[in-house]
């Protein structure tokens, strides 16, 4: 059986059970608020009557938090109408940095700077890698994206990064592999844990870390050498996947992955009792989406483990596509690669035009009669974002 139960349902059923049990912090609360909030009356609305026919039209306001399941739509089409400038017709990689899970307690203790981490370890893997001309002796361009989230929810750090399939070397000139990867697998993994855990104790000798929960036995100075010791002596797990199929195929996988959050409205079935069924993928069974029940309450605690820090940049940019160098170098490397430059057809049109273009729906004329529209701003009580 399927509804539509959303999490904004899961959230009105089971937070004030949650909330007599568990705090929130901060961000948490704030994403709590929006999303039961989104597209209420609680959040105001614009209203819309046609001229003619005086038919009323009603647009509840979305809360805007990028953590909300009903905001991303749009966002997500109009961030991909703006990247596809930077795309070049040639072969990408996906390649995941991955951290071992005896990490996970500290890293939920101290994410802004352990997620920054993770960020640095495999910018500075790849740009390591990329110079030494036994690879390839180029300048790369790649975009890193971080998830927390396993596909149950769980707490699962890991950074998946689109890599250019070739760069710009000392010359400016065009290096590639034919579309081969560049970097063993296993140099990667070393490397990237190399760099980790060297940051990793710089922080903790600069009194910069936390310790809450489970992570608490850290404050003991053994127990963070044993950790140590643990993370120096397992095996990292850096991957690579296929390589994407020319442009079109980077754009597609750029909409799925980049602006997704924990669990989106269309893998929960319904509620049932004080259980929540949502679809996970299974992995001992080839990854088919199977049936998930879970208590209400810890579908909450589960969702919320994934809220981001205050202003914590989730999509970053790198090498060539920087912000310092892609407007000159990628305009060099699609003339040495002969690849014709996308248009944005979204750039400076306002929400009625994009609207209008992404999903040819003109909301400024009446669905009745053709005629124009005129609308109006109603406030409401929270205007959280």
């Amino acid at each position: 059986m399927r509804t539509d139960t959303t999490i904004q349902d899961v959230f009105n059923r089971f937070l004030p059970e949650y909330a007599e049990v568990s705090n929130f912090s901060e961000r948490q609360y704030l994403a709590v608020k929006c999303i039961t909030s989104c597209r209420t009356a609680e959040m105001g609305a614009h209203v819309s009557e046609c001229e003619s026919c005086h038919n009323t039209y009603i647009h509840y306001n979305s809360c805007k938090n990028r953590h909300c399941p009903m905001c991303q739509s749009m966002d997500v089409d109009v961030w991909i109408d703006k990247q596809q400038e930077n795309v070049l017709n040639t072969t990408y990689f996906h390649t995941v940095f991955t951290l071992p899970e005896e990490i996970y307690p500290l890293i939920y203790s101290n994410q802004q700077l352990l997620y920054d981490a993770l960020y640095h370890s495999a910018n500075k893997t790849l740009t390591e890698l990329s110079k030494d001309p036994k690879y390839l002796g180029a300048q790369l361009g790649y975009i890193c994206v971080l998830h927390t989230w396993g596909s149950k929810m769980n707490y699962h750090p890991h950074l998946h990064t689109i890599v250019l399939g070739g760069g710009l070397d000392k010359n400016n000139h065009w290096q590639d592999k034919n579309g081969k990867l560049f970097f063993p697998v296993k140099v990667m993994s070393a490397v990237f844990k190399k760099y980790y855990l060297e940051e990793l104790k710089a922080l903790h000798e600069a009194g910069k870390l936390e310790y809450h929960g489970s992570a608490e036995k850290l404050k003991n100075q053994y127990s963070f050498k044993e950790l140590l010791n643990t993370l120096y002596s397992k095996e990292w797990i850096v991957y690579t996947k296929k390589a994407f199929n020319g442009a079109q195929s980077v754009i597609d996988y750029l909409g799925r992955y980049t602006h997704r959050i924990a669990i989106s409205n269309n893998r929960i079935e319904r509620i049932e009792g004080d259980q929540v069924i949502y679809k996970a993928k299974d992995y001992k069974n080839g990854g088919k989406m199977t049936p998930v029940s879970i208590s209400g309450t810890e579908f909450i605690r589960r969702f919320l483990m994934h809220v981001l820090p205050k202003g914590f940049v989730k999509i970053r940019h790198y090498g060539l596509l920087s912000c310092r160098n892609k407007k000159e170098k990628m305009t060099l490397c699609r003339n040495l690669l002969g690849c014709e430059q996308y248009l944005s057809k979204l750039k400076d049109k306002t929400v009625a035009e994009k609207l209008l273009i992404l999903y040819n729906k003109d909301i400024c004329k009446c669905k009745y009669c053709g005629e124009p529209i005129h609308p109006f701003r109603v406030d409401g009580r929270y205007m959280l974002c």
